[in-house]
């Protein structure tokens, strides 16, 4: 069995982050060192194929689940908080309904329980674009990646995954192959039926469009005491683009 790679960030309460498609741990350990300085153990996961976890061909939300099930099973975690953002928050959703005694709080960063389509093809063709036989440095993989992806901030977040695999040579911690592969996978909306009952935060990007108002119904469907509210000036990544009312709501949460 393999395990989960992580970061843990101080004792108390156990709260499980879990990342987003493309991103790490490493994206929540401002946020991280912040609830651990309020009473909580912070364990900044990676999920498999990101960061520095394991990577393999199979990649499903069920498969996350067990991965996350089989890390709490070791370090003796029971009855945790959880965030989960994007892609980590579908995983943490299927944890809820599937495991609903393992969670004693639910937080989700500006994902829905419902479909959505492949929409991350013009990232993979730029990631897949960069030649590392020829590109030596985070600036020249940055100007090569710019003429697939314009916004700097999201270049500035892929490219943290960039590391030197070996002295001469960059490469990505990221599996991108099984994760190209995977996109109708990471678009699956949270089965039917499944509910999860505890106390439940859904936070959205005002900014951002994965989580309209007519997503309240569904949302509510799965999780009936769960709440929307707003994060200002902030899109899809919230939690790095307004960190401190991100912050600020995800704590009185935690500490209802």
């Amino acid at each position: 069995m393999q395990i989960l790679k992580s970061k843990v960030i101080g004792k108390g309460k156990p709260l499980i982050i879990l990342h987003g498609f493309l991103g790490m741990s490493d994206n929540w350990k401002t946020l991280g060192t912040k609830y651990a300085d309020e009473g909580f153990e912070a364990h900044l996961l990676d999920l498999r194929n990101h960061g520095k976890s394991f990577h393999s061909e199979d990649f499903s939300y069920e498969i996350m689940v067990e991965d996350v099930l089989n890390y709490l099973d070791l370090n003796d975690l029971e009855h945790i908080n959880i965030i989960g953002h994007s892609m980590g928050g579908k995983v943490a959703m299927l944890l809820a309904v599937t495991n609903p005694e393992a969670i004693k709080r639910l937080l989700i960063a500006d994902i829905a329980p419902k479909y959505y389509p492949p929409h991350h093809q013009d990232i993979i063709k730029g990631l897949k674009a960069l030649d590392f036989t020829k590109i030596s440095s985070r600036t020249e993989a940055d100007e090569e990646l710019s003429s697939y992806i314009t916004d700097w901030g999201t270049r500035q977040f892929l490219l943290k995954n960039l590391y030197w695999k070996t002295k001469e040579t960059l490469g990505y911690r990221f599996n991108l192959d099984v994760l190209a592969e995977s996109q109708e996978e990471i678009g699956e909306a949270l089965p039917s039926q499944k509910t999860f009952q505890g106390k439940t935060l859904f936070l959205r990007g005002s900014k951002s469009e994965y989580i309209s108002p007519n997503d309240t119904e569904l949302i509510k469907s799965h999780f009936p005491t769960a709440s929307v509210e707003i994060i200002d000036n902030a899109g899809h990544w919230l939690h790095a683009e307004n960190p401190k009312q991100f912050f600020e709501k995800s704590l009185t949460f935690l500490n209802s």
